[in-house]
């Protein structure tokens, strides 16, 4: 019986297919080049870098704008005038600043300057016989001298422009004064008090004030 022989080599060897070696040698060196770029790349990419002396940037300050204060009917005064005393003043501060801004003291204008008398709250239509120049209706405080300076008991923190607490309504207890000289014609008036020369202010970071507030000056 003849044997049966399985060529065994041509079943299970892969086919290969040689490449001339010049094609071979290009290939090994297009591997070998990727790789060392690779490297070199990641070399760079953990190098530390330090900072240069002088290095800077570029900020800007804002500039501040004045407050507006003004006269208001809402809340009314609790203390009103009569010749020889003394009532209350009722303020409107408004900040158009982007930042608080904190009143500590006012300046104000002589006592021989005057409230003008007007009929009704809105101080619309004045009242006759009680002027500006008869009304003898004075800051309380004021001297002789312009511009005196005269410190608030409380500073007053105006809130940022459109934040609250902005307007602030403020009381000045007893800041007005009637001098006994008033004219009767003053009686039952309502009074534009004469202009503030001056604040003492600054801008910054505060908590404002809780608006109405209750605020004075006592000398």
């Amino acid at each position: 019986m003849s044997e049966l022989v399985l060529d065994v080599t041509r079943v299970i060897r892969p086919k290969l297919r040689l490449l001339p070696k010049a094609r071979w040698l290009k290939i090994v060196s297009a591997v070998g080049g990727a790789c060392l770029a690779g490297g070199a790349a990641y070399g760079v990419t953990n190098w530390a870098a330090g900072l240069g002396a002088g290095s800077t940037g570029e900020a800007q300050s804002g500039t501040v704008a004045n407050l507006s204060i003004t006269a208001t009917a809402t809340p009314a005064a609790s203390n009103v005038l009569y010749p020889g005393g003394n009532g209350d003043v009722v303020i409107t501060i408004a900040n158009s600043n982007a930042f608080p801004v904190t009143i500590t003291a006012v300046d104000l204008p002589t006592n021989l300057t005057y409230a003008a008398g007007f009929t009704t709250n809105s101080l619309g239509t004045a009242q006759t016989g009680c002027s500006s120049t008869t009304s003898d209706v004075i800051w309380n405080y004021s001297t002789g001298t312009s511009g005196s300076t005269h410190s608030l008991t409380t500073p007053l923190v105006v809130g940022a422009s459109g934040q609250s607490n902005n307007p602030l309504v403020v009381t000045l207890t007893n800041d007005a004064s009637m001098t006994t000289s008033s004219p009767s014609a003053c009686e039952g008036t309502f009074f534009s008090m004469p202009s503030f020369t001056g604040i003492t202010a600054y801008g910054g970071t505060a908590t404002s004030s809780t608006t109405p507030v209750t605020d004075s000056w006592t000398s």
